[in-house]
């Protein structure tokens, strides 16, 4: 293979993106110092090759000059923007960003007779390139997702959308609810969000299926722990698996040392439905301390404690509100198959669209000039 040296130093590229891309896929989670020796390494590329071509007075060289500024004064902001407009998730943002430093040209690499990227650009700018073909990758999903529904006998109007699967295993996947009690919605509830919600009372999927009526009521909540992020792999877990950091975060209790009777203390288990037994009166009837109207507000404005869970947390829930959080659980306490909508996280489209780039090149580019268009 001959190429200029930077080009070459550029291919290191390919199998992080990889590896980022199938961690995406089995966790949703990308570390932060993912990202900056890739900036750093990008720009060290590129004050290579500005001292190789200086000075900058042709044509080739302001040429040049142009192109990385598009990269890094266009592509790059716009990874940041999709990712404040919601389009994006951080880590897709990041790496939209550092694809737009690494690949700013198209690089030239001779193989066999045969210089790739075989598809050039007018424009020349390579990180555009990758991110044109990332999207056309990225609008192939729904497709997909139809035909791996037809092949299950999944056929319906939502299926390019998603999938009916089993409730029980909502706590191993990852994307978000596609219906509430109403039917189908776009803007169901966030599996993450469910697991932090699990995490933070310090139960299991298969408790708030077992009881709905009794933990729907706020009076419920106990002690709480930390929700951390949501994600599947992250402890300590309380939505069906093995807990993987016992040592409580909060000044509570273990996730393993919690109680098999449900969550409360034994002496604190209720005798009468709700009550612990301190409180229940001699006779079997009511506490002597009723329950006040303002209790019974409290329950009937807060089912499953959502507010005060969005309120105690220190960060947000994917954006979850407290009607998203209560219409979900409402759903997952229910059915027993539900819609999912999995999504495709951005950063493995964009890690096939690399390699698509580096050997094909632009994909829609030569679709227009097909059509005549360019």
């Amino acid at each position: 293979m001959v190429a200029t040296l930077p080009d070459l130093l550029r291919l290191v590229v390919v199998p992080v993106f990889a590896w980022a891309a199938i961690r995406d896929v089995r966790t949703r989670r990308l570390p932060n110092r993912l990202w900056p020796p890739l900036y750093l390494f990008g720009a060290l590329l590129l004050v290579w090759e500005i001292v190789t071509i200086w000075p900058l007075g042709g044509f080739v060289e302001m040429r040049f000059l142009v192109r990385v500024a598009i990269s890094l004064l266009f592509v790059a902001p716009l990874g940041y923007a999709f990712w404040y407009l919601g389009a994006f998730g951080g880590a897709d943002a990041k790496a939209m960003i550092a694809l737009a430093v690494l690949f700013p040209t198209f690089p030239a690499y001779d193989l066999a007779g045969v210089t790739l990227p075989l598809v050039d650009t007018q424009l020349g700018v390579f990180s555009l390139t990758i991110l044109t073909n990332t999207v056309l990758l990225g609008l192939a999903y729904p497709v997909g997702l139809a035909v791996f529904n037809l092949v299950r006998g999944e056929a319906s109007r939502l299926m390019f959308f998603a999938r009916p699967v089993a409730t029980d295993s909502l706590p191993d996947r990852h994307g978000r609810l596609f219906e509430d009690p109403d039917g189908p919605t776009r803007n169901g509830l966030d599996l993450d969000a469910l697991r932090m919600y699990l995490r933070w009372r310090g139960r299991t999927l298969a408790d708030v299926r077992a009881d709905p009526d009794d933990l729907r009521d706020p009076a419920s909540v106990g002690e709480t722990f930390a929700p951390t992020d949501g994600g599947t792999r992250v402890g300590p877990r309380t939505d069906g698996g093995r807990a993987v950091d016992d040592a409580p975060t909060d000044g509570g209790r273990a996730v393993d040392d919690a109680p098999t009777d449900g969550g409360r203390a034994v002496d604190d288990a209720p005798t009468d439905g709700g009550r612990a037994v301190d409180d229940a009166a001699p006779d079997g009837g009511h506490a002597a301390d009723a329950e006040t109207d303002s209790d019974a507000d409290r329950e009937s404005d807060d089912p499953w404690a959502a507010e005060r869970f969005l309120d105690e947390i220190d960060h947000g829930a994917y954006g979850t509100d407290a009607a998203t959080l209560r219409e979900g659980l409402d759903v997952v306490a229910r059915e027993d198959r539900v819609l999912v909508s999995p999504g495709m996280p951005f950063v493995v489209p964009m890690a096939v669209g690399l390699v698509a780039s580096l050997t094909y090149g632009d994909a829609l580019f030569a679709a227009l000039g097909a059509l005549g268009l360019v």
